[in-house]
Protein backbone atom coordinates (compact mmCIF):
# COMPACT_ATOMS: atom_id res chain seq x y z
CA UNK A 1 0.00 0.00 0.00
CA UNK A 2 1.27 3.30 -0.80
CA UNK A 3 2.27 5.55 1.83
CA UNK A 4 -0.50 8.13 0.34
CA UNK A 5 -3.05 6.07 0.78
CA UNK A 6 -2.38 4.68 4.34
CA UNK A 7 -2.12 8.72 5.32
CA UNK A 8 -6.05 8.61 3.54
CA UNK A 9 -6.63 5.74 5.19
CA UNK A 10 -6.39 6.64 9.21
CA UNK A 11 -4.94 10.42 9.21
CA UNK A 12 -5.70 12.67 12.19
CA UNK A 13 -7.69 15.67 12.46
CA UNK A 14 -5.04 17.45 14.53
CA UNK A 15 -2.10 17.13 11.81
CA UNK A 16 -3.64 18.97 9.14
CA UNK A 17 -3.26 22.80 8.70
CA UNK A 18 -5.77 25.05 9.75
CA UNK A 19 -6.65 26.07 6.11
CA UNK A 20 -7.55 22.86 5.32
CA UNK A 21 -9.67 21.93 8.32
CA UNK A 22 -11.98 25.65 6.87
CA UNK A 23 -11.93 23.21 3.99
CA UNK A 24 -13.07 20.33 5.31
CA UNK A 25 -15.99 21.87 7.10
CA UNK A 26 -17.38 23.22 4.19
CA UNK A 27 -17.20 19.79 1.74
CA UNK A 28 -15.60 17.31 4.65
CA UNK A 29 -14.09 14.30 2.87
CA UNK A 30 -11.80 13.11 6.04
CA UNK A 31 -9.84 10.16 6.52
CA UNK A 32 -11.27 6.90 4.94
CA UNK A 33 -11.51 4.73 8.29
CA UNK A 34 -13.63 6.96 10.83
CA UNK A 35 -16.30 7.29 7.69
CA UNK A 36 -15.91 3.79 6.92
CA UNK A 37 -16.73 3.12 10.81
CA UNK A 38 -19.29 5.61 10.87
CA UNK A 39 -20.92 3.85 7.78
CA UNK A 40 -20.74 0.36 9.67
CA UNK A 41 -22.27 2.15 12.69
CA UNK A 42 -25.16 3.05 10.86
CA UNK A 43 -25.33 -0.03 9.28
CA UNK A 44 -25.96 -1.81 12.96
CA UNK A 45 -28.06 0.45 13.72
CA UNK A 46 -30.80 -0.90 10.89
CA UNK A 47 -29.58 -4.23 11.90
CA UNK A 48 -30.92 -3.63 15.66
CA UNK A 49 -34.19 -1.98 13.73
CA UNK A 50 -34.79 -4.94 11.40
CA UNK A 51 -34.22 -7.23 14.50
CA UNK A 52 -36.95 -5.11 16.51
CA UNK A 53 -39.35 -5.63 13.21
CA UNK A 54 -38.71 -9.05 13.28
CA UNK A 55 -40.15 -9.15 16.94
CA UNK A 56 -43.14 -7.55 16.05
CA UNK A 57 -44.01 -9.69 12.93
CA UNK A 58 -43.61 -12.39 15.05
CA UNK A 59 -46.01 -11.35 17.58
CA UNK A 60 -48.54 -10.70 15.35
CA UNK A 61 -47.82 -14.33 13.70
CA UNK A 62 -48.63 -15.90 16.95
CA UNK A 63 -51.85 -13.61 16.81
CA UNK A 64 -53.11 -14.33 13.80
CA UNK A 65 -52.36 -18.09 14.55
CA UNK A 66 -53.98 -18.03 17.21
CA UNK A 67 -57.32 -16.60 15.33
CA UNK A 68 -56.65 -19.37 12.31
CA UNK A 69 -56.48 -22.48 15.03
CA UNK A 70 -59.73 -20.92 16.89
CA UNK A 71 -61.78 -20.63 13.58
CA UNK A 72 -60.23 -24.33 12.60
CA UNK A 73 -62.11 -25.43 15.66
CA UNK A 74 -64.93 -24.23 14.82
CA UNK A 75 -65.40 -25.47 11.88
CA UNK A 76 -65.27 -21.91 10.02
CA UNK A 77 -63.10 -22.50 7.06
CA UNK A 78 -64.21 -19.10 5.08
CA UNK A 79 -62.55 -17.18 8.16
CA UNK A 80 -59.98 -19.09 8.65
CA UNK A 81 -58.88 -18.84 5.16
CA UNK A 82 -59.27 -15.58 5.66
CA UNK A 83 -57.01 -15.37 8.51
CA UNK A 84 -54.24 -18.05 6.85
CA UNK A 85 -54.30 -15.42 3.87
CA UNK A 86 -53.11 -12.68 6.43
CA UNK A 87 -50.60 -14.86 7.60
CA UNK A 88 -48.76 -15.77 4.81
CA UNK A 89 -48.60 -12.10 4.20
CA UNK A 90 -46.87 -11.40 7.74
CA UNK A 91 -44.58 -14.66 6.93
CA UNK A 92 -43.64 -13.14 3.75
CA UNK A 93 -42.41 -9.91 5.37
CA UNK A 94 -41.10 -11.30 7.98
CA UNK A 95 -38.87 -13.67 5.75
CA UNK A 96 -37.83 -10.43 3.79
CA UNK A 97 -36.83 -8.66 6.83
CA UNK A 98 -34.79 -11.24 7.84
CA UNK A 99 -33.43 -12.14 4.72
CA UNK A 100 -32.46 -8.10 4.57
CA UNK A 101 -30.96 -8.74 8.46
CA UNK A 102 -28.84 -11.82 7.99
CA UNK A 103 -26.95 -10.23 4.61
CA UNK A 104 -26.50 -6.42 6.65
CA UNK A 105 -25.08 -8.87 9.32
CA UNK A 106 -22.52 -10.06 6.81
CA UNK A 107 -21.37 -7.11 5.57
CA UNK A 108 -20.89 -5.01 8.80
CA UNK A 109 -18.63 -8.41 9.38
CA UNK A 110 -16.65 -7.64 6.34
CA UNK A 111 -16.20 -4.25 7.01
CA UNK A 112 -15.43 -4.65 10.35
CA UNK A 113 -12.33 -6.69 9.48
CA UNK A 114 -11.05 -4.10 6.74
CA UNK A 115 -7.81 -3.09 7.83
CA UNK A 116 -5.18 -0.54 6.51
CA UNK A 117 -3.75 -3.98 4.65
CA UNK A 118 -6.75 -5.37 3.60
CA UNK A 119 -8.17 -4.88 -0.21
CA UNK A 120 -10.63 -2.09 0.71
CA UNK A 121 -12.14 -1.48 -2.68
CA UNK A 122 -12.82 -5.25 -3.34
CA UNK A 123 -14.47 -5.20 0.16
CA UNK A 124 -16.67 -2.62 -0.32
CA UNK A 125 -17.71 -3.54 -4.06
CA UNK A 126 -19.78 -6.13 -2.90
CA UNK A 127 -20.86 -4.47 0.28
CA UNK A 128 -22.21 -1.71 -2.00
CA UNK A 129 -24.17 -4.09 -4.25
CA UNK A 130 -25.88 -5.85 -1.12
CA UNK A 131 -26.82 -2.77 0.36
CA UNK A 132 -28.91 -1.67 -3.14
CA UNK A 133 -30.19 -5.22 -3.39
CA UNK A 134 -31.41 -5.00 0.38
CA UNK A 135 -32.64 -1.43 0.05
CA UNK A 136 -34.31 -2.40 -2.73
CA UNK A 137 -36.32 -4.92 -1.49
CA UNK A 138 -37.34 -3.02 2.27
CA UNK A 139 -38.95 -0.25 -0.16
CA UNK A 140 -42.10 -1.87 0.31
CA UNK A 141 -42.14 -3.01 3.77
CA UNK A 142 -39.45 -0.47 5.62
CA UNK A 143 -39.21 2.74 4.17
CA UNK A 144 -37.38 4.66 6.38
CA UNK A 145 -34.79 1.87 6.14
CA UNK A 146 -34.53 2.46 2.20
CA UNK A 147 -33.77 5.91 2.74
CA UNK A 148 -30.82 5.31 5.40
CA UNK A 149 -29.37 2.06 3.49
CA UNK A 150 -29.34 4.58 0.19
CA UNK A 151 -27.12 7.44 2.21
CA UNK A 152 -25.34 4.57 3.40
CA UNK A 153 -24.49 2.72 0.19
CA UNK A 154 -23.87 6.44 -1.22
CA UNK A 155 -21.17 7.18 1.49
CA UNK A 156 -19.40 3.57 0.63
CA UNK A 157 -19.39 4.19 -2.67
CA UNK A 158 -18.00 7.48 -2.12
CA UNK A 159 -14.87 6.03 0.11
CA UNK A 160 -14.52 2.67 -2.16
CA UNK A 161 -13.60 5.73 -5.42
CA UNK A 162 -11.69 7.25 -2.48
CA UNK A 163 -9.93 3.99 -1.54
CA UNK A 164 -9.36 3.03 -5.47
CA UNK A 165 -7.78 6.46 -6.50
CA UNK A 166 -5.97 6.34 -3.04
CA UNK A 167 -4.33 2.56 -3.51
CA UNK A 168 -4.03 2.52 -7.34
CA UNK A 169 -6.70 -0.79 -7.09
CA UNK A 170 -9.27 -1.29 -9.83
CA UNK A 171 -12.65 -2.71 -9.22
CA UNK A 172 -13.20 -6.04 -10.81
CA UNK A 173 -17.26 -5.93 -11.43
CA UNK A 174 -17.36 -9.42 -12.18
CA UNK A 175 -16.15 -10.60 -8.83
CA UNK A 176 -17.97 -8.05 -6.80
CA UNK A 177 -21.23 -8.98 -8.24
CA UNK A 178 -20.76 -12.87 -7.64
CA UNK A 179 -19.75 -12.03 -4.19
CA UNK A 180 -22.27 -9.83 -3.48
CA UNK A 181 -24.86 -12.32 -4.92
CA UNK A 182 -23.25 -15.31 -2.46
CA UNK A 183 -23.68 -12.95 0.21
CA UNK A 184 -27.70 -12.53 -0.48
CA UNK A 185 -28.10 -16.72 -1.19
CA UNK A 186 -26.17 -17.61 2.21
CA UNK A 187 -28.64 -15.39 3.67
CA UNK A 188 -31.69 -16.03 2.15
CA UNK A 189 -30.80 -19.66 2.82
CA UNK A 190 -30.32 -19.31 6.37
CA UNK A 191 -33.48 -16.91 7.00
CA UNK A 192 -35.65 -19.78 5.17
CA UNK A 193 -34.78 -22.19 7.46
CA UNK A 194 -35.47 -19.95 10.33
CA UNK A 195 -38.85 -19.07 9.66
CA UNK A 196 -39.52 -22.52 9.57
CA UNK A 197 -37.82 -22.98 12.87
CA UNK A 198 -39.52 -20.26 14.13
CA UNK A 199 -43.45 -20.26 12.68
CA UNK A 200 -45.21 -23.48 13.22
CA UNK A 201 -46.99 -25.13 10.39
CA UNK A 202 -51.11 -24.58 10.47
CA UNK A 203 -52.99 -27.20 11.24
CA UNK A 204 -53.49 -30.58 9.09
CA UNK A 205 -56.33 -30.04 6.56
CA UNK A 206 -56.10 -26.45 6.46
CA UNK A 207 -56.84 -25.16 2.70
CA UNK A 208 -54.22 -22.53 2.28
CA UNK A 209 -50.44 -23.00 3.24
CA UNK A 210 -48.82 -19.45 4.25
CA UNK A 211 -45.85 -21.13 4.51
CA UNK A 212 -46.28 -22.20 0.49
CA UNK A 213 -47.14 -18.62 -0.22
CA UNK A 214 -43.87 -17.09 2.03
CA UNK A 215 -40.85 -18.30 -0.01
CA UNK A 216 -40.52 -15.34 -1.88
CA UNK A 217 -37.23 -13.48 -1.52
CA UNK A 218 -35.80 -10.27 -3.23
Amino acid sequence: MSDRFAKKWESKRDEEPFTNRIKDAVKPPGPLKPRLDFAVRRIELQVQKLDQATDRFGQRDKAIFAKIVDAYTKHDSARANVFANELAEVRKMSKLIMNAKLALEQITLRLRTVSELGDVVSTLGPAVGVLRSVRSGLGSVFPEAENELGEIGNMLSGIMIEAGQGSGMTLNFDAVNEDASKILVEAATVAEQKIKDKFPDLPPGMPASPASQADKTY
